[in-house]
């Protein structure tokens, strides 16, 4: 099966690409109408329901969100730890060259919102929250862009896709360092014992995918014991599944293809409802809380702004030539603002006390919204008009992205 066209169209009009970025939205208003409802008691009281998973008297037991934090977004982490070590070995990020630019956008579109978080913030006690407005949902920015269909150019689309790859990179990394409670020493000895059978079965090029994921729930649960959050797991049992086995066929393409519709149309909207219940009632006073303004100007005005400036700068130092015109990068870096799902799971990870749960949210939407329609608008204005079926524009060769293709496009391949 081929790639997907970004022109393919669902129901006459929503490009294809751009139903789980419309499945998020849709579910996160649901949310919002539940918590917003009589329905409200039955929603909180869900959520707190304790679950116990594994033998009796040894299982583990959390209340149903925490699994769903915990437990489903290490699912989630382990495709996007898919999709990273593709991309690393042979997408855009493969190429040292062509991917410094984009590193160099996303390193400042994750610092400037972090400064802009604990300036508001930080004064106020609460600046433990500074990487909310650092992450990018790749799902929902790229759901974002494909409304413009072909009027964006592949470099530029390829530019957003790895400035976001690194950006989830980034966000890994942030949750195994600056997340973590405090840490247990045996159940973490145990858990390198079973990292070290994992690096042993990619050595032996084990093909078995279920059998990456049996001893991943096993290394999740070491993990969880150990303070380390459990979603790092997922990373870890990703970068074991081999590239290729011994008959040159690839498990890892083969597990990202079939992870990708439990995530994108499961795992991924259960997280934004269990999540995304704001209660209006009373929210008007939180609409200058410092939590609501560092996460909504990090996102709305941190983003662009570091993104395109450090891409800009980085772009005339190495003398290489940008994806796109400094207005286009400019409407890109807007869209680079969505942080939805990974700014939420941050911030449900940074903030214990649920009092924060509110301004958290409602920094969240409205930066992302904000951030989705100042993009748009600019892409709009700044990008060529849409090339017919008829008279695709000949692809430049000399591009250093153009070759790339978005990350949730079946990307299967002939083995």
């Amino acid at each position: 099966m081929g790639a997907v066209s970004s022109d393919t169209k669902i129901l006459g009009f929503l490009p294809q690409e751009a139903i789980p970025g419309a499945l998020l939205v849709a579910t996160a208003a649901l949310a919002m109408i539940v918590v917003n409802s009589p329905l409200a008691d039955v929603y909180h009281r869900t959520l707190d329901t304790m679950v116990t998973i594994g033998p009796t008297g040894g299982g583990i037991e959390m209340k149903l969100s925490y699994w769903i934090k915990n437990g489903l977004m290490a699912i989630f982490f382990f495709f996007v730890g898919l999709e990273l070590k593709r991309e690393l070995l042979e997408g855009q990020l493969s190429n040292p060259t062509a991917a410094l630019l984009p590193i160099l956008g996303a390193a400042g579109g994750m610092a400037l919102p972090a400064l802009i978080f604990v300036f508001f913030a930080g004064p106020h006690g609460y600046g433990h929250g500074w990487a909310i407005p650092a992450a990018t949902d790749i799902a929902f920015a790229l759901g974002v862009l494909s409304l413009l269909g072909n009027r964006v150019p592949p470099a530029l689309k390829a530019f957003l896709l790895a400035v976001a790859v690194v950006d989830d990179l980034g966000a890994i990394i942030i949750v195994a360092f600056f997340y973590t409670e405090t840490l247990h020493l045996e159940p973490l000895i145990k858990a390198g014992v079973v990292l070290a059978i994992l690096i042993a079965m990619n050595r032996g090029k084990v093909r078995s995918i279920g059998l990456y994921v049996l001893v991943g729930v096993i290394l999740w649960t070491f993990m969880h014991q150990s303070g380390v959050s459990g979603t790092i797991a997922g990373v870890l049992v990703a970068a074991c599944v081999p590239m290729r086995d011994r008959h040159d066929k690839s498990p890892l393409h083969e597990a990202e293809h079939d992870f990708r519709p439990w995530v994108l149309y499961g795992v991924m909207p259960v997280f934004a409802f269990a999540n995304a219940g704001v209660d209006l009632n009373g929210a008007e006073r939180y609409l200058t809380h410092p939590v609501t303004l560092g996460a909504g100007l990090g996102l709305i005005l941190g983003k662009p702004i570091g993104i395109a400036l450090t891409s800009f700068i980085g772009a005339k130092v190495m003398k290489a030539a940008m994806p796109g015109t400094l207005p286009q990068m400019l409407g890109v870096a807007c869209i680079a603002g969505i942080g939805f799902t990974m700014s939420l799971f941050i911030g449900a990870l940074a903030f214990k006390d649920p009092s924060l749960a509110t301004p958290t949210r409602l920094g969240v939407y409205g930066g992302s919204v904000v951030s989705a329609l100042l993009g748009l608008i600019i892409l709009a204005r700044v990008l060529p008009k849409a090339v017919t079926s008829t008279s695709q524009a000949e692809p430049d060769e000399t591009a250093p992205f153009i070759k790339a293709e978005p990350v949730f496009e079946a990307r299967d391949r002939a083995d």
